[in-house]
C-alpha cells in the first residue's frame, strides 16, 4: 500500500483496464462477420458472449476475496494474462473453426478474465474516495462502460482489411499491453487513509456517513433482509434488459430501421460511449437525489423506450432510444457499489457487491438467449420487446418496494434511539 499515490492516476489506471474488457459490449459487431465465414448462426456466435458474461458475473461475485488478499495489482495482471489469451485464444479457434474451442477461450477464460478485471479497481476506487462514493463508483466502471466506443470501429476496420482470426489476434495482444499499464499502477490506500478534505473537516463526515447508510451488515447479515433480494430483481433486469440489446445491437439497428451494417456498427460503438456516460453522470447525480429515486428513474425511462423502440424506424430516433437506455444501464451498474453502502454500510461491500453480481451471471444467460431465441423462430424483435416490457414494469414495482422499505427501516431505526433515549 502507498499513500503517496495520486488517487486520480489510480482513477484513469482503473478506466485503462476496464476500457479494454469493456470491449466485450462491442461483441454483436462479430456476429454477422462471423457467421458469413464460418458459418455458425447467430444463436450459436450468441452463447460466446452469454458464457462470457456468465463467468463475468460468477467469477466476480466469487473472487472478491482473492482481490483483496492478492491486492489490486496481481489481480488486474492475472485479469490481462485470461483476458488477453481468451481474445486471442477465440480467433485461433475461428481460423481452425472450432466452436467449443472459440466458446472455451472467448467465454470461459476470457470470461474469468473479465470478472476478475472488473472487481479489482472498483473497491480499489471506493476506497480512495471514501468522500465521493457515487463519483467513485462512477469512474470504476465507466471504462467498461465506453470500451465498446473504441473496439467496435476498430474491430469492423480490421474485419475489413485483415481476417476475422487476425482481428482477433491484434485486439487480444492491444487488450494485454492496455491492462498490463493500468493495473502495474494500482494500489490500494493506506489503512485508515482519508483525503484531506476528510481530515480537515471531521465534523461533516459523520452525519453524512449517519444520513447515508442505513445499517452496517456482513454480508451474510444482508441476505437476510429484504432490500438485498429487492435489489438483486431489479439489477438483474436491468442488466438483461441492456444486455438484450447490447448482444444484437448491430443486427437490430439493421432489420428494424433498414440501416447499412456500417451505420448499425457506428451505433453500437456510440451505444458504448452513452454506456459510459451514464455510468459517471447518473452516479454523480445519484449523490444529489438518492439512489432509491435514482433507479425508479431508471426504469421509468426504459419502459418508455422499450415500448417505442419496435415501432420506430426512423434510423436517428432509434439510436437516440438505445442511447438512453444504455445510460440507465451504465448507470444501475455504477450506482450499485454505493447503493450497496447506503443499504448495507462498508463493512464488508465488497463482499455484498459480489453477492449481487450474481444477478449480472444470470442476466448475461437470461437476456441473450431470450432475444436470440425470439429472433430465430419469428424473424423479428417484437415479441422480445413485449417480454421485457413486462420484466421493466415488474423491476419498477420493485424499486417503489424498495423505497418504501428504506422510509420504513429509517422509521424503526428512529423509534429504537427514541427509545433507548
Amino acid at each position: 500500500m502507498q499513500a503517496n499515490r495520486n488517487r486520480w492516476l489510480i482513477a484513469i489506471s482503473a478506466i485503462a483496464l476496464h476500457l479494454s474488457i469493456g470491449s466485450v459490449y462491442a461483441y454483436s459487431v462479430y456476429q454477422n462477420p462471423i457467421n458469413d465465414s464460418v458459418g455458425w448462426n447467430i444463436t450459436s456466435v450468441t452463447v460466446a458472449f452469454t458464457v462470457a458474461i456468465f463467468f463475468l458475473g460468477m467469477s466476480a461475485a466469487f473472487m472478491g476475496k482473492f482481490v483483496e488478499r492478492n491486492g489490486p495489482r496481481k489481480s488486474g495482471l492475472i485479469s490481462a494474462l485470461l483476458f488477453g489469451l481468451g481474445t486471442i485464444g477465440a480467433g485461433f479457434s475461428i481460423q481452425i473453426e472450432n466452436f467449443a474451442m472459440f466458446v472455451t477461450f472467448y467465454g470461459v477464460i476470457g470470461g474469468i478474465g473479465l470478472g476478475i478485471g472488473y472487481i479489482a479497481p472498483v473497491s480499489t476506487l471506493v476506497k480512495w474516495f471514501p468522500d465521493r462514493r457515487g463519483l467513485a463508483t462512477g469512474m470504476a466502471v465507466l471504462g467498461f462502460g465506453s470500451g465498446a466506443l473504441i473496439t467496435s470501429p476498430l474491430a469492423e476496420f480490421l474485419m475489413n482489411n485483415v481476417s476475422i482470426a487476425s482481428t482477433f489476434y491484434i485486439l487480444g495482444s492491444l487488450y494485454f499491453v492496455l491492462m498490463i499499464a493500468g493495473a502495474s499502477y494500482l494500489a490500494p490506500p493506506p489503512e485508515g487513509w482519508k483525503p484531506a478534505n476528510m481530515q480537515t473537516d471531521s465534523e461533516k463526515e459523520k452525519p453524512r456517513t449517519a444520513a447515508t447508510d442505513l445499517a452496517q451488515l456482513t454480508a451474510n447479515e444482508s441476505l437476510k433482509t429484504m432490500r438485498f433480494y429487492l435489489l438483486w430483481v431489479m439489477m438483474f433486469i436491468n442488466i438483461s434488459a441492456g444486455i438484450m440489446l447490447l448482444a444484437v445491437a448491430a443486427n437490430m439497428t439493421e432489420t428494424i430501421t433498414g440501416a447499412s451494417s456500417a451505420f448499425a456498427a457506428t451505433v453500437v460503438g456510440v451505444m458504448g460511449f452513452f454506456n459510459g456516460i451514464g455510468r459517471i453522470g447518473w452516479a454523480s447525480f445519484s449523490d444529489y437525489i438518492g439512489r432509491a429515486n435514482m433507479y425508479i428513474v431508471f426504469f421509468v425511462i426504459q419502459l418508455g423506450a422499450f415500448i417505442a423502440l419496435p415501432f420506430t424506424t426512423n434510423e436517428v430516433m432509434f439510436s437516440i432510444l438505445l442511447y438512453l437506455i444504455m445510460t440507465c444501464y451504465g448507470g444501475g451498474f455504477a450506482c450499485l457499489p454505493a447503493f450497496i453502502g447506503d443499504l448495507f454500510g462498508t463493512k464488508q461491500l465488497g463482499a455484498i457487491h459480489g453477492y449481487t453480481l450474481t444477478a449480472w451471471a444470470m442476466a448475461g444467460i437470461a437476456g441473450p438467449t431470450a432475444v436470440s431465441m425470439t429472433f430465430e423462430r419469428t424473424g423479428e424483435f417484437t415479441s422480445a420487446f413485449v417480454l421485457f416490457t413486462i420484466l421493466l414494469a415488474v423491476a419498477l414495482f420493485a424499486a417503489i418496494l424498495m423505497k418504501v422499505n428504506i422510509k420504513r427501516v429509517k422509521q424503526d431505526t428512529t423509534t429504537q434511539m427514541n427509545v433507548s433515549a
